[in-house]
């Protein structure tokens, strides 16, 4: 008998393949400083370190002048001050998505993140937000690109009213008026929901319950047990907590985009380099592999931020750029890289 055969018979048995995956790893482009790189060597920094997608906070015309050809994928925010003016009217989106989106040919548009962070205490935005999203999502469709550019909104954690264990996730009562008609609209164009998660905060704000380890990707082992789920970083249930809450509201079929995460380096509590440093390597690496509820689909995510901002407050929003503003790395960071690892099927 050939030595091939008990070798086929132990392949057959362990059923183990190689698998590679590449990051889905952005970096977010805030431009509140004094001492910034010009937006040409920003476009250059972005692409000499193999960034490849890049979410930018307002129609900044100078950075979409220098994106222009740049192969870089951007997700383009309708700032919340301009709420109000694309949702009062087609017309006005029109305007909205001539001047920002369809007179950038060249400029690979990803998404449009209609407002962020919208609060649905705010009652004079909120209401805004669902009108918004369908009138800018028309005209994406008449101009052809509503394939191409997907329209959503970007939310935060603090809308969740139960977040433990993740299986058990659900949105506060007090504003399904604000989420379901954004889940309706979701589904129909189907697009997916961005959400800006910070391990960072939750720790910060209760460290007494929430381990240092856990936040930072470090622990040893699994933490939370969630039935056959098992949770060893903290971003993991953060992000299937938003999952549950999607999964009881209609939202099952979404997807969730990371359109934020990050760690300040200094300025508050747990605020440290080798903390930062920490996060971020680890969030690198963590995003090609998925969560327990979606393994081994890789989570689109925009680490915040490209750089220190020196004219944001508080004190820590000045501290969570991966570059200063000089373009010096602060972390080595391997952005966007081939991630190798085994799996048994």
């Amino acid at each position: 008998m050939s030595f091939m055969a008990p070798l086929l018979l132990l392949l057959g048995i362990f059923d183990t393949l190689l698998i590679t995956t590449e990051s889905q790893i952005g970096v977010c482009y805030g431009l509140l400083g004094n001492n910034l790189p010009t937006p040409a060597q920003v476009i250059s920094l972005y692409n000499s370190r193999n960034i490849k997608r890049m979410r930018l906070y307002d129609p900044n015309q100078a950075v979409l002048q220098a994106l222009s050809g740049s192969n870089i994928e951007v997700m383009i925010g309708v700032p919340n001050s301009d709420l109000q003016y694309v949702a009062a009217s087609r017309d006005n989106a029109f305007d909205w998505v001539w001047k920002n989106v369809a007179s950038y040919p060249n400029i690979k548009f990803r998404y449009i993140a209609v407002g962020n962070e919208v609060k649905p205490s705010d009652g004079y935005l909120a209401p805004l937000v669902h009108p918004a999203l369908t009138n800018i999502n028309e005209v994406v469709a008449f101009y052809g690109l509503k394939d191409q550019i997907k329209v959503s909104t970007a939310v935060d954690t603090t809308m969740i009213g139960v977040d433990y264990p993740p299986s058990q996730g659900a949105f506060r009562d007090d504003v399904r008026w604000y989420t379901d008609p954004i889940i309706g609209f979701l589904n129909a164009v189907n697009a997916p929901l961005l959400v800006n998660v910070y391990p960072y905060f939750s720790y910060s704000g209760n460290p007494s319950a929430i381990s240092l380890a856990y936040a930072t990707f470090t622990s040893p082992g699994t933490v939370v047990q969630d039935g056959a789920n098992a949770y060893q970083n903290l971003f993991d249930a953060m992000v299937d907590v938003m999952y549950s809450a999607l999964e009881k509201t209609g939202g099952s079929s979404l997807e969730i985009v990371i359109s934020e995460t990050g760690w300040p380096s200094d300025g508050a509590f747990g605020a440290t380099f080798d903390n930062a440093r920490t996060y971020y390597t680890n969030m690198v690496a963590h995003a090609p592999w998925g969560t327990p509820k979606r393994p081994g689909k890789a989570i689109e995510t925009y680490l915040f931020a490209m750089f220190d901002e020196n004219n944001k407050e508080p004190q820590l929003e000045k501290n969570f750029g991966v570059f200063y503003p000089n373009q010096q790395a602060k972390y080595n960071l391997n952005f966007n890289s081939i991630q190798k690892g085994y799996e048994t099927i």
